[in-house]
This record gives structure tokens, sequence and C-alpha cells, in this order.
């Protein structure tokens, strides 16, 4: 099988990752290897206008946020060629809603037939029965559902423009094709630790399985205009990315430096271009495009290794903001 030739080179390719990593906290930057995953952006657009999303702030209309809303064959075909040999994981999720490209079973079907591990993150608001099925059938590995909320009222105060019925129906759908191809993927549901849902963080301990869910992950949640507080900053300051200072101020809470995330991944855009990671929302670090360049000349180039090293010394606003 295809997969099992590309073992090798992608123990190598780990060891190799790690190597590197090590040498950092040493103030040596030598990159040898490829990404151990990459994320691609299917989409470029969203039908949701999330207040801490580049998207949903845009508030457009899908087409008119991108010049170029999904990602073509030819971008995908670039990449999955680039990868193939040497990564283990494919993340298909960035900036946009991955259920609104039309090939999106395609692209996982083909990373899956590569021997790839292969996740979609979705808010699910596209989701039907017949995508639940193509997914799966297409030997989609892991999938997380989005749902902050467990009613409209809560749901809506972050997910602008959703609907928290859908998402239930969607994990529904989810968990129907994995009985159907008795697939082991994991349906994960992911909830944000919003002051709007506060009050039900125990009732979806309780309840997640019985939503159609095999696992239940919390993340905290990255807000904008934050310093006078924020209405979905959470009550309690333990779940929160930001505290209170002296100055009677909110500030990020400070991080650990260093980041091997930066050395063992990617993202490729919808349009091509490479990234450090899915914290540069600006795409204000781009290594180049994979249209143009290898993504080996990318990946150890200059400007990747000018950013590896900031990341390891002085923190770049994007690594300030992440909450590893």
């Amino acid at each position: 099988m295809l997969c099992i030739k590309y073992i090798v080179s992608r123990f190598g390719n780990a060891l190799r990752c790690y190597f590197s990593y090590a040498l950092s906290f040493f103030g040596k930057v030598r990159i040898s290897h490829m990404p151990l995953f990459v994320s691609v952006e299917p989409a470029a657009v969203c039908q949701l206008h999330c207040p801490a999303c580049p998207v949903g702030r845009s508030r457009q209309t899908p087409t008119a946020r991108s010049p170029q809303p999904f990602m073509s064959d030819e971008v995908w075909e670039r990449t999955l060629e680039e990868i193939r040999p040497y990564a283990h994981t494919v993340q298909f999720y960035f900036q946009g809603e991955p259920l609104l490209n039309k090939d999106l079973n395609k692209m996982v079907y083909e990373a899956n037939r590569d021997g790839l591990y292969t996740v979609v993150s979705t808010n699910a608001q596209a989701m039907t029965q017949e995508i639940a099925e193509n997914l799966v059938g297409a030997g989609l590995r892991r999938i997380i559902v989005s749902m902050d909320g467990l009613t409209d009222e809560s749901y809506r105060a972050y997910r602008i423009g959703g609907s928290v019925e859908q998402c239930k129906k969607a994990l529904l759908y989810l968990r129907k094709a994995k009985e159907m191809f008795a697939s082991h993927i994991i349906i994960e549901l992911q909830v944000l630790r919003l002051r709007s849902n506060e009050h039900e963080w125990e009732t979806f301990r309780r309840e997640y399985k019985a939503l159609g869910a095999d696992r239940l992950v919390f993340k905290t949640a990255q807000l904008y205009d934050y310093a006078e507080g924020h209405p979905l900053m959470p009550a309690d300051e333990r779940y929160c990315r930001y505290a209170k200072g002296a100055d009677g101020l909110y500030h990020r809470k400070e991080r650990s430096r260093g980041c091997l995330r930066v050395w063992s991944g990617a993202v490729v855009t919808a349009t091509g271009e490479v990234l450090p990671c899915c914290y540069d929302k600006a795409h204000a670090h781009t290594y180049g495009n994979i249209m143009n360049t290898r993504m080996r000349e990318l990946f150890a180039g200059e400007r990747a290794r000018a950013f590896r090293l900031a990341a390891q010394r002085e923190q770049p606003d994007i690594c300030k903001e992440c909450w590893r």
C-alpha cells in the first residue's frame, strides 16, 4: 500500500523535526525536515458572523470575503503531492467553513488514501445526512463540531447567524453515518468557554454523549477589544486568556516561550499561501505561495527561519494570542 511506502520517510522526518526543535533552545535554527502536519483551508468563507473571527467580523457576503473563496483542485493537488511522503496529518480547516467546499469529501478521501490522518472542524450549519455519510465514507478520522451553547440564546451569543438545533442534528447525522459504516471516526464536540454558556458547562459534561459525540473539549476564547472587559469573557478567570492588571485593565496572560507547532506544522490557505500557524489570521508572516515555490524551500526558507527564531525570543503578536 502507498501509506506503507512512506512509513520510513515519515518517521525519519519526525525525528529530524524534534531534533531541530531541540536545537532551537540553543539559538540554532536548522531545518532539514518537512511539516509533520498541515492545515489546509478548503473554504475562506463562512455563513456565520462570530465576533472573534476575521471572516465573521467582516460581515460581508461569502463570495465577497475572498478573491478565491474555495481551494482549487490545483492548490490541493500540489499541497498533497508536496506533503504526502513526510506528513502524518491533514487538518481541513483554517478561517472559513470547510463544509461549504463541495469537494471536501474528495479531498478527505485522497488524503486518507495516502495514509494521512484526517481532521475536519466545522460549525455544522451546512451538515446534512448525505454530507455526513460522504465524509465518513471517505475515511475521515476525526470531526470537530463547534457548539458554544445548548440553547439558541447561549449559542448565538457567539455563533451569530447559526442554529444550535442544526448542530444537534449534525451530531446525530454523524453518529448515524458512523454506525452505518462501522467507522472508528471520533466525533468531537468543542465548546468555547464563554460567559454566555458558563452556566451550561456541567450540562455539556453530562450530556455530550447523548448528543452523539464521543469526546468533549472545552477551549478558551480569543477576544477582541478586551482591555476594559468583554461581555463574552467568563467570570471564572481560570478559563480566560486575559487577567485584570493593577491598572484596572485586562491584559493577555503570559505564556511560555517556544512553540513546537511552528517547527512541526504549517497552514496552506485557499490561495496557496503557506503560513506558520493558524494564529496568523491576517497572513502577516507568509512564507510564500506553494504554487510558485516548493514546500521544502518555503518551510526552510529565510522567512520561516526568521519567524521561528522570533517565536523563541521576543514572541510575535500572533504567538502572544496563542493559548496552547
